[in-house]
């Protein structure tokens, strides 16, 4: 099915938008958790449910991530600046190292983004342990990170690039990639197959990649046993061993 321009222009002018108040609502430094959480679940709602948010939901939802997120900008604006001090004090030679540490440094930094940009994304499917999850999906498929630091390091260079006053467009952008990378990991978890092995059948399967995305939705028949047939009610337990007489056989004994 082709796709029109105008919705492709209409898309990208919210996600500029959607960058903005983003940008704007983490001016404060200890909101810009809570603004990128619920900058992601914008996203995820317009992924899902086909429509954006409406101004009272994204109230409720930023004030129900405000705490969990206040320690989330200090945090990373701290771990910025002493990496912009150690890349400072490598490139004057106080520090033992040179290039090939500076490039090190500039590395971990980038994975250490690209992990932050995956908590951020999944911030928007959950309110709660965003980065517990996201350390299981990297440890699952390690794909994962290398794939969003790559858009963090896209949006980097077009940060450079463009205008100034055009860097808070990029919020929305990158948290629209984010998303891009996770729903594609979602829709290939079906495809891990192979046949099922003994060992596999012996043992309770693991919580997939699917359920980190989305603790919530698990399958009514995972949580409760399953129901006894008719017959089962109807009739008595068999025996567990050999030799053990059922409540029958006991009754015509006594008779």
């Amino acid at each position: 099915m082709p796709v029109d321009w105008r919705d492709t222009l209409r898309l990208g002018a919210d996600l500029a938008l959607l960058g903005i108040l983003v940008t704007l609502a983490s001016l404060p430094l200890l909101t810009a958790g809570a603004a990128l959480s619920v900058g992601s679940l914008a996203i995820h709602r317009l992924l899902t449910a086909g429509r954006w948010p409406t101004a009272a939901e994204c109230w409720t939802a930023f004030r129900a991530r405000l705490v969990p997120g206040l320690a989330a900008g200090p945090l990373c604006v701290g771990a910025g600046w002493l990496i912009l001090i150690d890349v400072a004090a490598l490139r004057r030679g106080a520090v033992p190292g040179g290039p090939a540490m500076i490039v090190a440094v500039l590395l971990a930094a980038a994975l250490g983004a690209g992990f932050a940009a995956l908590v951020a994304g999944l911030a928007g499917t959950a309110e709660t342990h965003a980065v517990c999850r996201a350390r299981s999906l990297v440890a699952a498929r390690p794909g994962v990170l290398f794939a969003a630091t790559g858009v963090v390091v896209i949006a980097g260079v077009l940060a450079v690039v463009v205008h100034p006053v055009l860097v808070p467009v990029l919020a929305g952008f990158v948290l629209f990639a984010v998303h891009a990378v996770l729903v594609r990991v979602e829709r290939r978890l079906p495809g891990d197959g192979g046949g099922a092995s003994p060992g596999r059948l012996a043992q309770p399967a693991p919580l997939g990649p699917a359920q980190l995305l989305h603790p919530a939705q698990l399958e009514p028949a995972q949580l409760e046993p399953a129901p006894l047939r008719p017959a089962q009610l109807l009739q008595p337990a068999q025996p567990t061993h050999p030799g053990a007489a059922t409540l029958p056989e006991i009754a015509r004994t006594t008779r």
